[in-house]
């Protein structure tokens, strides 16, 4: 194994499994839980076929409640008879249904299999809870650039690999390693593919050679001890074999919600350059640029709020140019306000605010509304007193009254409370003043 070496410390669940051969160590289940990529596949196989077990795999894509009943059976009768434990590897369990996810329960409850599950998304929102709580969770981190390093030098040599048959410059491989992004797959896939090209480049040049020799005989003596130089993967190879890195990012998955977070905050914390790069990778990954704008609008009402006034209005004209242009040219657009929000002076003042409000709303501070506010452009609404005592604003020389707008129960309560960046500096020094004399500690 490359990488995961913190599963694969002696005496951890997995080493266990996989070299007690007495059922000693009992018949715990696992399920894990990994990005694409990092070795689940290679732990089952290995914990199976080291231990001497029983290897059955299913794959959720194509397997049925059928399917995996008929496993059970076969283990149950297995270990009866013959005394032989199966170890049932089922990759991408979280596209299993809940009917096929029940059909594993009397196996794994019973012990007749040692269920070891793959998958890429959170188990916590796509395994049942009795199958999860009978098992035991393992999180498979992402290969770091070592353990990729090591991986790709392994199949350049390894007669399993390219066995020799090629070099690899020092800065290809550094490119490979970086374009995975911790995914020995792809690495290993973007080796494969230079290789060939690099091979068929080499064979392409040999032929050509080979014609061109013609009489030259006096040459081919000197030649006939000359060692052939292996094909080299350069950077060059490898541009020309791989079109880009692939990011991973699901769409339905944690990565989306994990860079999308990562985003949201890069631009609250003011961090221009990270939120470039989050915005960036949400457009490689060919999210859609209605729900980023959506993103942009909300971000400059909740933590930009007056603190910039025009931070609104530029997140929502970057929306409505995205929907006039599309891509690729919207991202234009997106990413001017996504520089002005990510540099502009921050306030969530607005939004706890109204949160605030509806907290109270929520748990019935509210009271009646005063009389004097109601309505009263209905028949009989100034019988009952509506809008009795009302001072028009606009009759004072200042456009402000000492007059109560909230109910009874809420006078005197503060929800908006501004911070001293940008605008609402401003803002902040005025709002004392209206205060003062709304409330009536002016006249």
């Amino acid at each position: 194994m490359a990488g995961q070496r913190h599963l694969l410390r002696p005496g951890s669940p997995l080493v266990n499994l996989a070299t007690d051969r007495t059922g000693a160590a009992g018949s715990v289940s696992v399920i894990l839980w990994g990005p694409p990529g990092t070795g689940k596949t290679t732990l089952a196989q290995a914990i199976a076929h080291s231990s001497g077990r029983k290897f059955v795999e299913l794959s959720a894509v194509t397997a049925g409640v059928k399917d995996v009943r008929q496993v059970m059976e076969d283990a149950f009768r297995n270990r009866d008879l013959y005394g032989l434990s199966t170890v049932l590897f089922l990759d991408e369990i979280h596209r299993f249904t809940k009917a096929q996810q029940d059909a594993l329960l009397p196996g794994v409850e019973n012990g007749w299999v040692i269920l070891v599950a793959a998958t890429t998304e959170n188990p916590s929102f796509s395994v049942i809870s009795p199958l999860l709580s009978r098992s035991l969770l393992l999180t498979l981190e992402q290969l770091t650039d070592d353990d990729l390093g090591v991986l790709i030098d392994r199949a350049v040599t390894d007669a399993r690999g390219l066995a020799g048959t090629v070099e690899l410059d020092p800065e290809a491989r550094a490119a490979i390693i970086r374009m995975a992004s911790g995914d020995a797959r792809r690495a290993l896939t973007a080796l494969e593919a230079s290789a060939g090209t690099a091979l068929a480049a080499a064979e392409g040049a040999g032929a050509a050679g080979h014609d061109g020799d013609e009489g030259d005989d006096e040459d081919d003596d000197d030649r006939e001890g000359d060692e052939h130089p292996l094909p080299v993967i350069t950077p060059e190879v490898l541009e020309q074999s791989v079109d880009r890195a692939l990011l991973r990012y699901d769409r339905n998955g944690d990565e989306h919600y994990d860079v999308i977070s990562a985003f949201i905050k890069s631009v609250r914390g003011s961090d221009v350059d990270a939120s470039l790069h989050y915005l960036a990778r949400m457009f490689e990954a060919g999210e859609d640029p209605r729900f980023i704008a959506r993103r942009v609008i909300i971000l400059a009402a909740e933590d930009i709020g007056i603190a910039d006034p025009q931070a609104l209005p530029i997140a929502v004209a970057a929306a409505e140019a995205v929907q006039m242009i599309g891509m690729p040219e919207g991202r234009l657009p997106l990413a001017e306000a996504v520089v002005y929000l990510a540099t502009a002076p921050k306030s969530n003042a607005a939004y706890m605010g109204i949160n605030a409000a509806i907290a109270d709303v929520k748990a019935g501070n509210f009271g009646r509304v005063p009389k004097h506010l109601r309505d009263a452009h209905y028949a009989g609404a100034k019988r009952l007193g509506h809008g009795k005592g009302y001072k028009y604003p606009h009759d004072s020389d200042v456009g402000v009254v000492k007059q109560q707008y909230l109910p009874d129960e809420l006078t005197g309560k503060v929800y908006y409370d501004p911070t001293d960046h940008g605008h609402e500096r401003e803002v902040s020094a005025r709002l004392a003043k209206l205060r003062d004399i709304t409330r009536g500690t002016q006249g």
